[in-house]
Parts: C-alpha cells; sequence; structure tokens
C-alpha cells in the first residue's frame, strides 16, 4: 500500500476517533511535569499524571500524533531505522478498555482493507514472558491472557514469541512510575517465504506496534505495586511504519526524509546510495537537522548545559559529517527550509519560529568553524613537534609512528574532529592512532556519561512524592512572583524539580538586583502564608487564554485543558494551563528561599531555589 506520512497520521487519528477517543495534540518536546528527562522521549511522559489516576480533560479514551527526541543511542542512527527525532502514533486508554480491546483494535487497523491492509499472514506477536524476580523479590507473571487473545485473532502459538523483561516490559527508566508488559507486533518485509516459526532477532520481521498494558507503579525502593487503574499505552513509530507500507524499508527513502536527503545531494555533489559512508552521513544529517529544527521551534538556544548542549551536539555533528561529504560552506540554515516545508503542515511552529532557527543555525555553524580552526591548532600542538617520522627524499614511507590514542580522544572530545578528521591531519605528518585503543577511550567516555546523566536523559518521573508535588506548586508561585516584580516579559523557558531543589529558567535582559530578589522572595513567602486555595479547571483551550492562563501551545485540535488557579476568584495570583501535581493550598509549600540568580545565555537567566 503507498501512503504518505500525513495520510498515515490522519488515518490514525480517525481510526481512534471512531472507536470513541478524544483526539488531542502533541505536547511540547520540552516536558512540563517530568524533571528526569531533557525532551519527551516518548508519548506517554505528557500523559504521566493521568496514567496514575489523574482525570483527563479529554476522558478516558486519548488518540495523538506525539513528536519525541531521543539522544541515548545517538549513535545508532546511520543505519536504515534509528532517528533521534521521530513521531510517535499513540492511543490511550487510562482505566477503560484493556488487552482485548487493545489488540483486537490494532489488528483491525493494520489489517483492515478499510485502514492499512497489510497481510495478516505476514503477521508475528511478542508477548512478555514473565520475571521471577523484578528486583524486589516481586514476581510478574507470564503475560499468557495476551497471548490467547492473539490465538483467538488467528495468530499461530508458531508465530508467538515469549520474551523477557529487555524486550517486553516498559519503563519506567527513572526511580519510579507507571509500567508493565507489553505485547509487539512484527512484519515480514523479506523477499522469502514468510517463515512458519517467528524469531524475533531476524531482522526481516519489523516492528510496527507497540501495546503497552500498564499494570504496575514501580516506587522509589524499587518495590511495584498494582496500579489504581489499568491503562493502555500504544504506540506505532510514523517514519518506519511509512516505510514498511510503502515497501522501502529504509526511513529515509519516506517522504519524511527523502526531500532532505535530495537536498543534501544537491548541496555535496554525491548521490545516497553511492558508497556506504556517505549514505550513512547523509542519514545523520537529515536526522540530525531535523531534530535540530523541532528543538530550535520551542526558541531553545545552542548552549554547554542540558538541552542546549543536546541541540549544539546534533548541530555540530551534523556538520562534521556534511564536511566528510565536501561541504565545506555553511550548509544548515539551507537544508532546514526542506525540514521546515515538509513538516509545517502537521506542526505550524516550525514555520512559525522559521527565521529564529535559520538565524541560530547560521550562528553556531559558524561558532563551530571556529572551534574546528583551535582544535587543529591543538592537534598540531600535541602531535607535530618531535614526533614526525624522518624520510629521506625518494625514500619509501615503511611505518608510520602511532600516537596515544588519549591524546587523539582529547581532541575528539574537545573540539568535535572526528576519527576521520582526526586520521586525516595525522597522515599529513606519517602519523597514525589506533582505531581498537580510540575506540576504548570512546566507550570510556559514553560509559561515564551514561552514569552521569542517569534518571535525566532517561525517560519516566523521578517521584511523585509530597516533596516534589510542593516543588511544583512552587514554580508556580516563583513565576507569577517574577512576573509581577520583573514584567510579564518574564515565562518560563525550562524548568527541572527534584527533591532537593527547584531549578527555572527565564528571559530577561537586564541584571536582577538583590533588592528584586528579595521582593519576589517575599512575595512567595507572604503567599505561602496566606494558605491559597488551589484549584483547576477544564476547559477549552480558546477560554483559558481569554482568561490569560500562562502556556505554551500549539493546539491542532482545541481540545481541553487543566487550568490551575492559585488564590481566590477576582484575584488569581497564578492562573496556568498545567498538568500537576499540585498541592491542595499554598501553606502546604511552607517557605521558599532563593539560593542563586544566574545568567545561562544571552538575556536568559536562571534561578535555585530551595522549599522549607
Amino acid at each position: 500500500m503507498k501512503i504518505t506520512a500525513k495520510q498515515l497520521r490522519q488515518k490514525y487519528l480517525d481510526f481512534f476517533k471512531e472507536k470513541g477517543h478524544t483526539i488531542i495534540s502533541s505536547a511540547s518536546l520540552i516536558p512540563e511535569n517530568d524533571p528526569t528527562v531533557l525532551f519527551t522521549t516518548a508519548g506517554m511522559h505528557p500523559l504521566v499524571p493521568y496514567l496514575m489516576g489523574e482525570k483527563h480533560p479529554g476522558g478516558k479514551r486519548l488518540v495523538n500524533v506525539q513528536k519525541c527526541l531521543r539522544t541515548d543511542d545517538i549513535d545508532e542512527v546511520g543505519d536504515t531505522v534509528h532517528q533521534t527525532f521521530f513521531e510517535m502514533l499513540g492511543n490511550w486508554s487510562l482505566g477503560d478498555y484493556f488487552k482485548k480491546d487493545a489488540i483486537e483494535w490494532s489488528l483491525e487497523f493494520l489489517t483492515s482493507s478499510k485502514w492499512l491492509g497489510l497481510e495478516k499472514e505476514k503477521l508475528a506477536v511478542s508477548v512478555f514472558a514473565g520475571d521471577p524476580s523484578t528486583g524486589s523479590g516481586q514476581a510478574v507473571p507470564k503475560d499468557n491472557d495476551s497471548a490467547e487473545i492473539w490465538k483467538s485473532l488467528g495468530i499461530s502459538e508458531s508465530r508467538i514469541s515469549y520474551l523477557p523483561r529487555k524486550n517486553n516490559w516498559w519503563g519506567p527508566a527513572g526511580l519510579s512510575g507507571p509500567c508493565g508488559p507489553d505485547t509487539e507486533i512484527f512484519y515480514w518485509t523479506g523477499k522469502e517465504l514468510v517463515p512458519d516459526v517467528f524469531e524475533s532477532d531476524d531482522a526481516r520481521w519489523v516492528e510496527v506496534w507497540n501495546n503497552v498494558f500498564m499494570q504496575y507503579n514501580k516506587k522509589i525502593d524499587g518495590s511495584f505495586e498494582l496500579l489504581k487503574q489499568q491503562n493502555v499505552d500504544t504506540g506505532m513509530g510514523l517514519a518506519r511504519t511509512v516505510a514498511v507500507l510503502n515497501s522501502v524499508f529504509d526511513n529515509y527513502q519516506t517522504d519524511l526524509y527523502f526531500p532532505v536527503i535530495q537536498e543534501i545531494e544537491k548541496l555535496s555533489g554525491k548521490k545516497y546510495l553511492e558508497l556506504e559512508e556517505i549514505t550513512k552521513a547523509m542519514r545523520i544529517i537529515a536526522d540530525h537537522l531535523t531534530a535540530s529544527v523541532f528543538v530550535l521551534a520551542e526558541k531553545l538556544e545552542p548552549s554547554n548545559t542540558e538541552r542546549g548542549y543536546v541541540l549544539r551536539r546534533l548541530i555540530r555533528r551534523a556538520v562534521r559529517y556534511g564536511k566528510q561529504l565536501g561541504m565545506d560552506k555553511p550548509f544548515c540554515s539551507e537544508i532546514s527550509e526542506t525540514v521546515i516545508k515538509t513538516y509545517q503542515g502537521a506542526y505550524p511552529e516550525v514555520l512559525k519560529n522559521k527565521e529564529f532557527i535559520k538565524s541560530e543555525l547560521d550562528k553556531e555553524e559558524e561558532r563551530f568553524s571556529k572551534t574546528l580552526e583551535a582544535g587543529l591548532r591543538e592537534l598540531n600542538k600535541l602531535f607535530l613537534v618531535g614526533e614526525i617520522q624522518r624520510i629521506a627524499p625518494g625514500q619509501e614511507i615503511k611505518t608510520f609512528n602511532r600516537v596515544d590514542a588519549k591524546k587523539a580522544f582529547f581532541i575528539y572530545q574537545s573540539y568535535g574532529f572526528p576519527l576521520e578528521m582526526i586520521q586525516e591531519e595525522l597522515a599529513k605528518r606519517l602519523l597514525i592512532v589506533d582505531e581498537k585503543e580510540f575506540e576504548e577511550e570512546m566507550k570510556k567516555h559514553q560509559e561515564l556519561s551514561r552514569r552521569a546523566s542517569a534518571g535525566v536523559f532517561k525517560g519516566g518521573l523521578q517521584d511523585h512524592s509530597e516533596i516534589s508535588t510542593r516543588y511544583h506548586s512552587a514554580t508556580h508561585l516563583l513565576q507569577a512572583a517574577l512576573r509581577k516584580v520583573l514584567g510579564e516579559h518574564v515565562y518560563q523557558k525550562g524548568s527541572n524539580i527534584t527533591a532537593e531543589r527547584l531549578r527555572f529558567d527565564f528571559p530577561h535582559p537586564k541584571e536582577i538586583t538583590p533588592d528584586q530578589i528579595k521582593q519576589v522572595e517575599d512575595l512567595i513567602n507572604e503567599k505561602i502564608k496566606e494558605s491559597l486555595p488551589v484549584h483547576f479547571e477544564e476547559m477549552e483551550l480558546e477560554k483559558a487564554k481569554q482568561l490569560g492562563a500562562l502556556g505554551v501551545f500549539e493546539s491542532k485540535y482545541g481540545e481541553k485543558v487543566k487550568v490551575y488557579f492559585v488564590g481566590v476568584p477576582e484575584n488569581y495570583f497564578s492562573v496556568e494551563i498545567c498538568g500537576g501535581p499540585h498541592v491542595e493550598n499554598t501553606g502546604e509549600i511552607k517557605g521558599l528561599k532563593i539560593q542563586k540568580v544566574e545568567s545561562i545565555g544571552q538575556g536568559i537567566k536562571r534561578i535555585r531555589a530551595v522549599i522549607s
């Protein structure tokens, strides 16, 4: 079946709308209520409060297309299926239907001639094999229920694979949160006859759907408890499914990426499938600049910390691979035009912020060029003096001197030189670096990075404790107080909440004086002492905007939202669109102390504060 990404998005939404689901728009790439992730990495993250039992304005059945960004497997980008940015089609049951309906509907959507029309004979599934130990001594049983449902729908036993936790269990990647077993659907993409027996490690079986049954809540101590409601969280990767439906089996040859690939071909003078290294480089550039466009559309800027660092890394990695293709002139902004044209219908924010996106790409590419020049000078310092092998005129070069892999990795890490560029510069000096030793240094660095960022780059709420709830509500008071003291140009550009402190980023062009800090702190503590009531109301988005509710929203469907009010009618201190969780009155916060105010970028300030 030939289908475009736009058509698949719409078919999915239409199908589940017919099944009684409310269409909700994609949440921001910047998580609102999850302190442990830099970006929204899965469709479930914006919905965690509702998976835990809060009432959603759209009801118990929801469907959406969620934009996501993951960088934990960035080194895998370059093959046919991995991307850092991707769209996830998801349908949700918040304590409503469960395994039977979810499985039946996924099969109907995939195989019905009205919808996708895939051949049922080419499907296979995996289910959770059970786990005698969850780390807390609890056993989670084998998912026989899902297997029996599949059999009743005509999937033979030989096409059902029972797989362990690493394959068929979802979440939480953080310390706590909703989780449960899943059942995945695979489609045979091989040219050969479909084998009778499903072997999940055969790459010709491509996963096209994942039904997650969120039955459990993992607690901070590692133990599991049944959730008060049984949820369904199902998902389908848009690019991967479009590829399968169009029989290309390469996400980069779908209409989501191929226009970008063609632009790279034009600028580089190379052909996409010309050589393996060219193909890989073009895929990385296409993915990383697509991801960068969406991050920049959130009005984030490249920097050396957290989200800004991820953005900087994506842009600079794209530039490095562009140089490998001979693209020595600036190209990121030009390619971004094609990305914006591809996505502007589904995500208006990329067109709305087009000039900002292009400007930031130009600036970052210029900065990186200067960094590369500095790296080249440093490389000369490290390797040029005293290490060049002396060769007499006309003498055959028989050996190269090896250089310390740690020195080579320092150049890579500090200045962004890829190994290929390092090798090229070394070869001019009759020097080489051992690739195996370099890779070992790379692995050490990656392991340290993963340990350092565990719980930050991964998914899942850190906890739903009382202290985190108090900090979340305190952030609303902080934003309101800042707007009253500094001006209404203040808005949240980023926040991070742990059980120890809150951190809040906002735009403000001038220095903040000690007197202003004291005014903000005093105003917040005054509102805490007043024990102001906190409540929410569900309403249409337009009504929330008319009330002056704060929030960053790009809505297509006009769905209902939750608006949290702090204070009493006619004199609310804070009105924000938010998903929670929150205290019932400000007195529960007890007190707030601003610890630090700093500048983290041009016109961007950061406040760190603690509550008592």
